[in-house]
């Protein structure tokens, strides 16, 4: 096997140049493999559309990579990883030093003192979010409201959620009720399986609901994490230390 294999090399070069270029070839095969998967080799540095919307509720459209929105927000990248519409993750709201992190259902986003940032996405919910939070808070120039903006768009964002998941157990209790009707008139395979499978949506669906209304007693029955989230408070007297240090008081 080995005379057979010295036939294929050429006479003028010697064996251990032949294995160098083999394995420079092979690194390079190797390289080639993963340079079609950039986001592998670059991973967590890839900017991504944002929209990010103001006080006024003017609205932007925004590359911005993960190391950025980390450094404006002062968040670890362990909460970024909520924001991300690949994985599912139960709701969390995180009360931050500069921000408060919000993951209910397809709602994910950062709200700090001054804006919301939220990934772009053709979500219904998304788009319900950024079209109603908008409307709100245009029509609050000709209204007296003294709830802080970051609770503004909280609260939004936790009243959106409620409306789906009531939507969506509404749906599953349409679907469902035909169901029992028939198997109380004939108790067959077919009527049970889809029986069992319901029943598994229902129970999916159940503990969804059941982490947002956690979270929420979990918040009104904690005051530290409301005063955490107390964003608009913390960072007027940030602005007032600063000025008194600027003025040398």
């Amino acid at each position: 096997m080995e005379e057979s294999q010295g036939d294929f090399l050429p006479s003028d070069v010697p064996e251990s140049t032949s294995s160098n270029n083999c394995e420079r070839n092979t690194s390079s095969a190797h390289s080639n493999r993963w340079s079609g998967f950039p986001g592998v080799k670059k991973r967590g540095h890839s900017s991504r559309s944002w929209i990010k919307i103001d006080q006024d509720g003017n609205v932007k459209i925004l590359e911005l990579d993960k190391a950025k929105i980390m450094r404006q927000c002062s968040l670890p990248s362990r909460d970024l990883r909520l924001l991300d519409p690949l994985f599912i993750y139960p709701s969390t709201i995180l009360g931050r030093e500069k921000a408060i992190v919000v993951s209910l259902e397809q709602i994910r986003c950062i709200i700090t003192a001054e804006e919301v940032i939220l990934m772009n996405s053709l979500d219904i919910n998304v788009v319900q979010y950024k079209s109603e939070l908008c409307k709100r808070l245009q029509a609050k120039k000709d209204q007296s409201d003294d709830l802080p903006f970051e609770f503004r768009a909280l609260e939004l964002a936790l009243e959106l959620t409620c409306m789906s998941l009531d939507v969506k157990v509404k749906e599953l209790e349409m679907e469902i009720y035909p169901v029992l009707d028939e198997l109380a008139s004939s108790i067959n395979t077919l009527n049970l399986e889809r029986v069992r499978r319901l029943k598994g949506h229902l129970l999916t669906l159940t503990q969804r609901v059941q982490k947002v209304r956690d979270e929420l007693e979990h918040l009104m029955d904690d005051d530290g994490d409301m005063a955490e989230m107390y964003l608009t408070e913390k960072k007027l007297s940030i602005d007032q230390w600063s000025s008194k240090i600027a003025k040398g008081i």
